[in-house]
């Protein structure tokens, strides 16, 4: 966390945004004030238009949140951060995700380890293994339990860059892969899927374990967190929805059980698993949205921001697509009113 409390406002672009549309569109986060701008991996590579946004802003950080560690060579994410990040003067994030054994195993047609912790620590060491190799011209020597890298011959290897020092984010639910983050990362990118609770008795605390087991203190590593945001009643009722599609998640039961709705979380696993999708929404409560969800006006979200992360968070991301319609003078409104370091 950061010394002083002060929260930086970042940007995400959609999952349909087209590669065409990134230019206009991180030239104009940029113009309008953001801090960073974010790509998701759902239905494009998120890698792929960050060097778009590096092209086209001068001051605009911008990072993955997230690329899914497990489905990648960490040599191959190695070559495409070192060149996001000569290519930008060092403003690149790269954020990095585990994701769940169906995705990695069906979706992406991967092998899953069944060690998601010991896998990501082994990743992140390969790569920072590999970044080093290529700064100090040294051959690389990394062995892990997941991955090993000893062959870096110069005829591979990229020169030394100005800003070697590319930071990791990596995504987090639960205690023990927020304590990684506290212990190897440079930031955590929090789930949309929390509330102010338990980010202050479950993530930050956690944080602060795996901080100490590196000998580092907490405000070390930086807190991104995408908020669930409802303007309006037909926002509302869409944030139902995807709060019922999260909270179906066994890996977000914890979550629930922290409220006590770990049994909301059964029910609507259930129906999931049914099909039935359309009932799950009407399970989820009033007391969940206003736990999970910052809800109102455009003129009234920065205050309400505050008063939900202030002290908890460094980074926020309204969970909406930038560049959607009808949200031009909300944007430049919410930026306004929104303080940042």
């Amino acid at each position: 966390m950061t010394q002083n409390g002060t929260m930086e406002l970042d940007a995400a672009l959609g999952h349909d945004v087209e590669l065409a549309a990134v230019p206009q569109l991180a030239s104009h986060a940029e113009e309008l004030g953001f801090a960073a701008l974010w790509t998701v991996e759902t239905r494009h590579d998120p890698l792929l238009p960050l060097a778009l946004v590096a092209e086209h802003t001068q001051r605009l950080r911008f990072g993955t949140a997230v690329a899914v560690a497990f489905v990648r060579s960490p040599t191959v994410v190695a070559h495409t951060a070192w060149d996001l990040a000569h290519q930008s003067g060092g403003r690149l994030i790269l954020g990095l995700g585990t994701q769940v054994r169906a995705h990695v195993r069906r979706r992406f047609a991967m092998p899953w380890s069944g060690e998601p912790i010991a896998q990501i620590r082994d990743f992140v060491g390969a790569v920072r293994a590999v970044w080093q190799s290529w700064q100090s011209g040294q051959q690389v020597v990394y062995r892990g339990a997941h991955y090993n890298v000893t062959l870096m011959t110069p005829f591979f290897s990229p020169p030394p860059i100005a800003q070697p020092q590319i930071p990791i984010y990596l995504a987090g639910v639960g205690p023990a892969m927020c304590a990684l983050a506290g212990e190897i990362a440079d930031g955590l990118i929090v789930h949309p899927m929390h509330s102010r609770r338990y980010l202050a008795e479950v993530i930050l605390p956690a944080v602060a374990i795996g901080a100490a087991r590196a000998g580092r203190h907490p405000s070390a590593v930086r807190i991104s967190a995408s908020v669930l945001t409802a303007i309006g009643e037909k926002d509302r009722a869409h944030v139902r929805e995807q709060i019922a599609f999260y909270a179906s998640t066994p890996s977000y039961r914890e979550v629930l059980r922290l409220h006590g709705w770990e049994g909301i979380g059964s029910e609507l696993s259930d129906l999931a698993r049914s099909g039935r999708w359309p009932e799950m929404p009407r399970l989820v409560t009033e007391a969940m949205i206003d736990a999970f969800a910052v809800s109102g006006r455009w003129g009234e979200l920065a205050e309400q921001l505050h008063e939900r992360c202030s002290g908890l968070l460094d980074r926020i991301t309204l969970y909406r697509d930038f560049g959607a319609a009808g949200d031009e003078r909300g944007w430049r409104r919410l930026l306004a009113d929104f303080p940042q370091s």
